[in-house]
Formats: C-alpha cells, structure tokens, sequence
C-alpha cells in the first residue's frame, strides 16, 4: 500500500502493532477510535464475530458546540451508556495508533466515567 503521507504511513504501521495483541471477544469487546477531519467515530467490535456492538460518533451528539476535547469526552460517554444498556462492562481500548492525548484520551476518560473498565 502506497500512502504519501509520511504522518498517516506511520499511524498505519503503528496500528498493525497494536492491532496484533488487541482482539476484541463477545464478553470484553475492543472499543475502536477513529478521528476523521471533521469527526471523532467510536465503535465497541467483537473481533471474533466481525460485529460491530455499539457505536457512537461527534456528528450524533445533540450539543455541537464545545472544544474538540470536550465533544470526544461526550462521545465517550454516549458509547459507554450504550454498552452498559447492552451488558458490556469490560472492554480492551485500541487507540488505533493515535497519541494517548487529546481526542482519545477524553474519550476514554469519558467511557470510564460512566463506568466501562478498561
């Protein structure tokens, strides 16, 4: 795969990484974050399956105002309550090659809030 960017190439190889020691089950699933030009997208997947559980994303809140930080903290509450109504306490974070820092961390900062444990 050819990518120009020198930054998303990167990203990309640090995900493989990662992705080969994280696997999401039925029981703990991988909670999955992808941060677009325009939006911030969330998914709890069970690998074992190829099912996606729950999902949540900035576009679907109802506030759209707030800094960036503070709609991924939002997003992560959002996916949280939608587990925890669906049983899923647990859950294995995939960073997805991003810094732990920002976005991702208010998301998971945000999940833990409302009480996924990870």
């Amino acid at each position: 795969m050819l990518i120009k960017n020198i930054k998303v190439a990167r990203r990309l190889r640090v995900r493989q990484r990662i992705r080969k020691r994280v696997h999401g089950t039925a029981e703990r699933p991988r909670l999955s974050v992808y941060k677009g030009n325009k939006a911030l997208y969330t998914q709890l997947i069970n690998d074992d399956q190829g099912h996606t559980l729950a999902a949540s994303s900035s576009k679907n809140l109802s506030a759209q105002s707030g800094t960036r930080v503070e709609k991924a903290r939002e997003v992560g509450e959002a996916l949280a309550t939608q587990a925890l109504a669906c049983g899923i306490r647990e859950v294995v974070f995939d960073r997805s090659g991003y810094i732990y820092h920002g976005q991702v961390r208010a998301v998971a900062e945000g999940a833990r809030e409302k009480g996924l444990q990870f």
